[in-house]
């Protein structure tokens, strides 16, 4: 391969920029694109393995994991733009870093720890990715120094993922010793990687310890020469304290340091989530100052100094130029429209004027506010990463030209913060805007182009626009089916957005079929546990559940509940909104009795995990007084859904709509203990908010109205009933579809 010094007629290798145990990494040009990458190209198999049956199935494992690498999508995972074999070597496309991972800044810095509040700083960034790739049952298995790269502008990125494993299965990422253990980097191994156990992503957290004692105090917590001792170390010894090597390191650090280094996978954090989550509450060493320049300007620590606004166009930043803007000339920068004088005509038409090429050291500051306001994002600070990215866009329009394909990454990610703030039509337009824009730009076809296409359907179906959402989901999946395979996971979530969409539009055959289809190859593709197959099983009950098929249902909700126990954890969210629906299930089987346990138990884990009040312990706690109503146990659901209701009134308000049927649930409560009277006053106000909040013609709306009816029926007063029964009908008439 290095001979050609060219794959498939695309990437062109430059020079290698880095060896290891699992081959060569080249700088190289894709000359499709016209764009730096990296290519890591892993040994060629060995003699040893050349049997015929192993072949086929390395080359089989490879692509699956090079499938999830590529399928990852956060800010702090190196993107794999495409992978294949060539010449016998197999290979992976990354996007090329401009910067240092933490092994060499160790080494650059004569081995001495690095300061406190960029170690904290690491250590948020590396847990928020890490929340991500476990979310998605996805383990890195070899995170060490090595692996995470500082890049210029501050940001963090972990490296590898999915090529861990495949590295131990041919065997040049770890070797046996004579005593059989698996030896892959030993100063930052689990204990259970040591001694074979099961290896979930608590072993991640652990290695991540070992990474943060290493860079905080400029020594691994086991430093030994000999391999053997440095496994005993890990496996039998306590780290000494952070503070006996450097007493300046604070004491809720180092705590969380060592919390990291428990033997037992349960003393560890429970998962990066909450890692990170203590990390930004605990670990700052000191308060930034209080901000005194506009919004856009609160970023994370590691953005102090940089210039804003105009001020970038000064002479005096050192910053050096990322790989990636190198010869950012031509038709991106040759032309721009002549300005209008206010409240004159538009100049005669003439030749386009030229745009003078940016300066390196704009481009390298705009780069930097683009990655602030990603990681005011990761926080959850929507509306502040939107302003950032806004003022990033419209910076980048002037000096790029609004197709660049910067300034509409800038754009798509006003888009993103848009739709987190609730401004949904405006995210549409967005969207809209980039998605045309990087047809112009790259095409119709081009990942980028069709991920923004995606976006707008989604955006769609959430408005409600479901025929809208279903056209243009349908147009993707035809490009990503031709362009990048059926078994593409884009493709598949395509796919899966779909057969989403089709059930909202009543075609629930269709839509079972298509999502049943999705779950089989994501299952080939992705493994049986991968989250993303997991949500596909998850609308498959869904959608059987839809169809009145609720033994089938209930069996596929119970085995995503207990494969997502497995691979997330008892108390994830998505753990436990599967066991909701297994309740949901068993109660419209009628085996009220299960379903009333299950809810017990499901509100005392909601409880414990999310808090008394949380929006989903009071589902769960509605789900358990709707049972109660079933086994006819009324004066025990009355008093569940009084106390549920008023909970749900403080915590989301009173028109809400949980909170209503909350409300509703109290009344049909009061009607089967023969309270009319009271219970038509709240059916009343119930039916009066939904026609507030909903519209007099929405279902719900209409339902409530039915069950007023019923009510003045059960009273006695048969002449309203039927008047309001009567009315409820004109309405329904008036929705019901023409023709």
């Amino acid at each position: 391969m290095a001979e050609s010094r060219l794959i498939h007629d695309r990437y062109r290798l430059v020079e290698v920029i880095g060896r290891g145990g699992m081959g060569e990494v080249w700088g190289a040009v894709d000359e499709s694109l016209g764009r730096r990458v990296a290519v890591k190209c892993l040994k060629p198999v060995g003699s040893q393995h050349q049997s015929s049956s192993f072949a086929p199935v390395l080359r089989e494992r490879f692509r699956r994991e090079a499938r999830v690498a590529a399928a990852l999508q956060h800010r702090g995972v190196t993107v794999v733009h495409d992978f294949g074999e060539y010449e016998g070597v197999l290979y992976l496309v990354m996007e090329l870093l401009d910067g240092h991972n933490l092994s060499q800044l160790l080494t650059a810095n004569e081995q001495r720890p690095l300061p406190v509040d960029e170690v904290v700083d690491i250590a948020e960034q590396v847990a928020d990715a890490l929340a991500y790739t476990h979310e998605r049952g996805i383990v890195h298995r070899d995170l060490k120094p090595a692996n995470i790269m500082r890049l210029t502008d501050g940001a963090v990125k972990i490296c590898d993922f999915g090529i861990a494993r495949l590295g131990e299965d041919i065997g040049f990422s770890s070797r046996l010793t004579g005593t059989g253990i698996a030896m892959g980097t030993p100063h930052y191994m689990s204990p259970e990687q040591i001694s074979g156990g099961r290896v979930d992503h608590r072993s991640d957290l652990y290695s991540l310890g070992c990474v943060l004692y290493e860079i905080a105090t400029g020594f691994p917590p086991f430093d030994h020469d000999d391999a053997w001792a440095v496994l005993v170390g890990h496996r039998d010894t306590e780290p000494r304290p952070l503070r006996a090597h450097r007493p300046d390191i604070p004491d809720h650090f180092q705590r969380i340091v060592l919390e990291l280094l428990a033997k037992a996978p349960d003393g560890r954090p429970t998962d990066a989530k909450d890692l990170r989550w203590r990390i930004a509450r605990e670990g700052r060493t000191r308060p930034l100052p209080p901000p005194a320049l506009p919004r856009e300007t609160r970023l994370p620590p590691w953005t102090r100094g940089m210039t804003t606004g105009h001020k970038a166009l000064g002479t005096a930043l050192r910053t050096v130029l990322p790989d990636h803007t190198e010869g950012l000339t031509g038709e991106w920068t040759t032309s721009v429209e002549p300005a209008v004088p206010f409240g004159g005509a538009p100049p005669a038409p003439g030749p386009p004027a030229e745009r003078p090429t940016p300066s390196p050291e704009l481009l390298a500051v705009l780069t930097g506010r683009h990655n602030g306001g990603l990681s005011l994002g990761r926080l959850g600070r929507w509306e502040e990463a939107g302003e950032v990215h806004r003022a990033v866009a419209a910076e980048r329009e002037h000096a790029l030209g609004p197709d660049h394909p910067d300034t509409l990454a800038s754009r798509y990610e006003i888009g993103f913060t848009l739709s987190r703030t609730g401004r949904v039509e405006d995210a549409l337009r967005e969207f809209g805007r980039v998605a045309d824009g990087r047809e112009r730009a790259l095409g119709a076809d081009h990942p980028e182009t069709l991920a923004a296409r995606q976006e707008t359907a989604f955006v769609l179906g959430r408005l409600g626009r479901h025929f809208e959402a279903h056209d243009v989901y349908a147009a993707v999946l035809t490009a990503r089916e031709r362009t990048m395979g059926a078994d593409h996971p884009d493709t598949l979530r395509c796919r899966h957005n779909l057969a989403f969409n089709l059930s909202r539009l009543g075609r629930l055959e269709d839509s079972f079929r298509m999502v049943r289809d999705v779950a089989v190859a994501r299952t080939r593709v992705l493994g049986a546990d991968h989250p993303d197959t997991l949500v596909t099983q998850y609308e498959v009950a869904y959608a059987l559940g839809r169809l009145g098929r609720w033994a089938e249902a209930l069996t596929t909700y119970r085995d995503v509940a207990a494969a997502r126990a497995r691979a997330l954890g008892a108390d994830h969210p998505d753990t436990l909104a599967a066991r909701y629906e297994v309740g949901i299930s068993l109660g419209r089987l009628g085996r009220g009795e299960e379903a009333l346990a299950l809810y017990r138990s499901l509100v005392a884990d909601r409880t414990r995990a999310q808090g008394p009040h949380d929006p989903e312990t009071l589902r769960a706690r509605h789900g358990l007084g709707v049972n109660l109503g079933r086994l006819a146990r009324w004066e025990e659901a009355l008093a569940e859904a009084r106390e549920v209701s008023a909970l749900r009134g403080r915590v989301l308000g009173a028109s809400h709509p949980d909170t209503l049927v909350s409300r509703r649930e109290v009344a049909v409560g009061l009607g089967w203990l023969g309270r009319w009277a009271d219970a038509l006053t709240i059916y009343g106000q119930v039916a009066e908010a939904r026609e507030r909040v909903l519209g007099p013609d929405h279902p719900d709306a209409l339902a409530s109205r039915n069950d007023e009816a019923h009510c003045l029926e059960q009273l006695g007063r048969h002449a309203e009933a039927v008047d309001l029964y009567r009315r409820v009908a004109a309405r329904r008439e008036r929705r019901a579809p023409q023709g």
